[in-house]
């Protein structure tokens, strides 16, 4: 099965300064994080993060789909070269 993203909820991390969102294969559940330089290096907070996310979103979900199909983990970073 391939990767979907059904659920189109993303969360920021602060901590980690970065987006959070997921994706399903099937069943299971895998967690994507998108660092700030996959982001366009948004000012710092959540709604800027989250705006950026939301205006890449497609872009995010294909690099997620590439990223995915490397290898399967239990969790991935985005980064800028991930978008390119």
């Amino acid at each position: 099965m391939a990767l979907q993203f059904p659920n189109q909820s993303r969360s920021y991390d602060k901590n980690g300064k970065r987006v959070r969102f997921t994706g399903h294969d099937g069943m299971f559940e895998v967690m994507f994080f998108a660092r700030a330089d996959a982001l366009s290096n948004p000012a710092e907070g959540e709604e800027t993060y989250l705006a950026a996310f939301d205006a890449a979103r497609a872009k995010m979900y294909d690099a997620a789909r590439r990223l995915y199909l490397k290898g399967r983990k239990a969790v991935y970073v985005l980064t800028a070269a991930d978008l390119a």
